[in-house]
């Protein structure tokens, strides 16, 4: 078994960031109002930029495969170039197709001019950790000397005022029912588009900032828990999931199947609780001592849920003083799966990280409440 470092790190944020004034200039007005919803969404998830793969015409200006390559590109210098690239992992909830992978497509995208090996990890947030999970193992046994991990998102093309303009009934009844309008809105104003991605490899870089993975720890609570965050399906009142394949094409737009929603009661009732209790598990397990930890790395969707997170993770006896906790989300928007990766990059490249420090890292994910965590060494 070999040790895993992060030996360097890179992210590409697309255009300039999109002000909280400028978001309907891009993302168009539905039906040509302006929203009612976004005002009081805004002031709760506390972000005052984000960015768009979009000109201000709503045209795209990158596929969510040409983001990652990009991020990637980043990585490559003198001690590893594109050639000597063998695995590329990635992760996305917002692929550009349904088939084929997004790692095929982002090995297209790279012109590395060779055969390698590819995985893709799909779902929510998590899907950018499983596929660092995937390149860390891969190292760590030996099958490869180095990976390459990535985290991306571009949903600013499904948030466009054309995917929503037929849903003008509902938005009418927006006052008497706003749940109708709200879980299919709610998201428009929250996400962001980018990519981060990591260089894995089985020794640590010279006169550099290495970060040694530890471990990396997984939870699911779909034993427990009905679906929160879903697209291509609609929910019943059973709470089970009916697929867009099971639904005559003509119901698709009707009821907006492939959009992306966010049933907020179940969001509230177990994200932080259900957070809070997976990482206890990895204290426990890891035999880990909180006062141990030097900065703390938690991806949040929405700035509404700071305090109660640190909160939670203080009931069951992991109470991290704020000086160790790192956020950019105002800054950058939530980007779901890449949001971790962009996160660690600012602060790897901060200079900030001194030798023998420990960085947390968790990442919730609401679409069914699934959890990861990793720690990481400063070395």
């Amino acid at each position: 078994m070999y040790d895993v470092f992060i030996t360097k790190a890179s992210k590409y944020l697309p255009n300039e960031p999109v002000s909280n004034d400028e978001m309907e200039t891009y993302l168009g007005y539905i039906n040509g109002a302006k929203s009612k919803a976004k005002s009081l969404i805004l002031r709760n998830n506390k972000i005052t930029t984000r960015y768009y793969a979009l000109d201000k015409e709503g045209n795209p200006t990158h596929t969510n495969a040409q983001l990652t390559a990009k991020a990637i590109e980043g990585l490559f210098d003198e001690n590893f170039k594109k050639e000597d690239m063998k695995l590329l992992s990635v992760g996305t909830t917002s692929p550009d197709q349904i088939q084929p992978s997004h790692a095929s497509m982002v090995h297209g995208e790279l012109n590395i001019g060779k055969s390698i090996e590819i995985n893709t990890a799909t779902g929510l947030c998590n899907s950018g950790m499983n596929a660092l999970n995937y390149g860390f193992l891969s190292v760590k046994a030996g099958v490869q000397e180095a990976a390459v991990c990535a985290g991306s998102e571009r949903m600013s093309s499904w948030m466009t005022a054309d995917k929503f303009n037929h849903e003008a009934e509902n938005l009418i009844l927006l006052e008497e029912r706003p749940i109708i309008a709200f879980k299919r809105e709610f998201l428009r104003w929250m996400l962001s588009d980018g990519a981060g991605a990591f260089l894995l490899e089985n020794k640590p870089r010279e006169n550099a900032t290495n970060l040694k993975i530890e471990w990396i720890d997984f939870y699911s609570y779909a034993h427990e828990i009905e679906a929160c965050m879903y697209a291509g399906c609609e929910k019943q009142e059973d709470g089970s999931l009916k697929s867009w394949a099971d639904y005559p094409s003509d119901e698709w737009l009707k009821q907006s199947i492939f959009a992306l929603k966010q049933d907020t009661k179940i969001l509230d009732k177990y994200i932080l609780v259900k957070g809070a209790e997976s990482l206890r598990s990895s204290f426990d397990k890891h035999n880990l001592n909180p006062e141990s930890i030097d900065h703390v790395l938690a991806h949040i969707s929405s700035g509404y849920f700071k305090e109660g997170l640190k909160d939670e993770f203080a009931n069951v006896g992991l109470d991290f003083p704020w000086e160790k906790w790192f956020y950019n989300l105002s800054e950058i928007g939530n980007i779901g799966a890449g949001s971790i990766f962009v996160a660690l990059e600012e602060l790897m490249n901060s200079g900030k990280l001194k030798k023998g420090e420990k960085v947390l890292l968790c990442v919730p994910e609401s679409g069914r409440f699934a959890y990861s965590c990793a720690l990481l060494t400063v070395c």
